[in-house]
Order: structure tokens, then sequence, then C-alpha cells
């Protein structure tokens, strides 16, 4: 069994103002993508230039973050539309939804293709591989803020969190990290290294995290006030992944 280790949720605290472990890491999620995709461009992947990647970065720190902040209201808060209007736009009172953010970076990829004559298939093949580094330290900061634990677990690998009581948890924000983050990065990475039909590389990444997040959730504690939505075992976060496997598998085999 293992403790968590309790992490100052401020990383760097300056006179009054005070940078949050968590904003760290979006920052370097935001950066990496930023840099993978600066890279892809000067391999002149399907005709993108630097140029075209700095401009992108914008739309997208746009539709994570609005996207994100909006998914979560929709999807695990949505009486704060008719009880507290205004907390819908309280992104530092924390909660985020990553597949409200993908709504959002897949706006994002259409406002960008229109305005530079791109398919929308060639945008979301370019910018697919680099959301996995993203996701890997967004779960990197739910474990350093002790948010988002596991269920309970028997196991040796158990750990004890802040806030969650004295039982040992999975440590699901770990799992998420390795499988969301790494493994379908590489998975991903890799199948767009060679020639794919258009919009294949993006159903890829749909399909990879999709199944991850699925199953992982079975380690992941639900929301408190959501619970488990069917079966005794269904939540939020599955029903949410089963669109995203059905339309990312008909994306890679839709030109076959």
């Amino acid at each position: 069994m293992f403790i968590h280790p309790g992490f100052d949720p401020v990383a760097i605290s300056i006179g009054p103002v005070a940078i949050r472990w968590y904003g760290l890491m979006y920052l370097l999620g935001f950066l990496s993508g930023w840099l993978l995709g600066r890279y892809r461009a000067k391999q002149s992947w399907r005709g993108w230039t630097v140029t075209q990647v700095d401009d992108f970065v914008t739309y997208v720190i746009l539709g994570v973050v609005l996207g994100g902040r909006l998914g979560y209201v929709l999807f695990y808060q949505p009486q704060f539309i008719w009880t507290d209007p205004l907390e819908i736009f309280a992104i530092w009172h924390g909660g985020m939804s990553f597949h409200g953010g993908l709504l959002g970076v897949i706006v994002a990829c259409w406002w960008f293709a229109r305005r530079h004559g791109k398919s929308i298939f060639d945008v979301g093949d370019f910018v697919a591989p680099l959301i996995a580094p993203g996701l890997f330290f967004g779960r990197l900061g739910n474990f350093i803020n002790a948010e988002l634990w596991g269920r309970v677990t028997d196991g040796p690998w158990g750990m004890v969190f802040p806030g969650a009581g004295a039982v040992p948890r999975h440590a699901s924000q770990l799992y998420e990290a390795t499988l969301e983050g790494l493994v379908l990065f590489l998975l991903v990475w890799f199948y767009s290294a060679s020639p794919r039909p258009k919009g294949a590389v993006g159903g890829a990444f749909l399909v990879g995290y999709g199944a991850f997040r699925f199953i992982v959730e079975f380690a992941r504690q639900p929301d408190a006030h959501l619970g488990y939505i069917a079966f005794g075992w269904l939540t939020m976060g599955q029903i949410l992944c089963v669109p995203m496997i059905l339309f990312g598998a008909w994306l890679m085999v839709r030109n076959r």
C-alpha cells in the first residue's frame, strides 16, 4: 500500500502570484503539442507549414478551455445552467471534461480548416497524435491535486488519498496518464507515420482513447453526484466513450 505524497497544489508562489501545478500541466500539454506539431510540419506532413501550426495552436487552446468547461457543465453539472449561470465560466474553480474539450477541438479544427482552405479530416489527422501528451500531463495534474481518485482496492498497489478516507484506492489518474497519454501517443504517432486515408488517423485516436478510457473507468471512482448510470457499473465517462469509438471506427474504415 502507498500513501499519496500530499503535494502542495501551488508549484511557485511569488508574492500574491501563485502558479498551480495543474496550470503548469496544461502549459506543458500545449507546449508539447505545439513542438510536436512544428516537427511534423517541418517534415512537410500533408503540406502543413510551421506558420500554420503556430496559428492553429490558438484555435486549439480556445477549443480545449471553452469546450472542456462547457462539456463539464453539460455532462456533469447541468444544474449550474439554471441555479448559478456564472459558475459556468468559473474555470478557476476546477472542473473540465475531456469529452467537452474534444468537441471544442473538433469545432476549432472545422473553423481553422475553413479559414485555411483545408479538409477538416486533414486537420483532424494532423492534430490527433498531438493530443495524447496533453492528456498525460493533465492526468499527472489530477494526481498531484489528489483528485479523481480510483475505487477502493485491496491490491498491494492501492494508495491512500487525502480526502478519500483511510482505505487504499486505485491511482486511476496514473493508469490514465499511462494508457491515454504515453501508450496512445505511441500508437497514433507511429500509425500516422505511414500514408493513411483521410480521417483514419483521427479515427485511430478516437478508438484508442475511447477504449482506454472505457477500461480505466472500471477502476475510477464515479462522480459522487452521478454514481453509476446503469447496470450498477456503467458510468457517464463510459457512455460518452461509446459514440467516440463508433465514430472513430467509421472514420478508419470508410475509405477502405
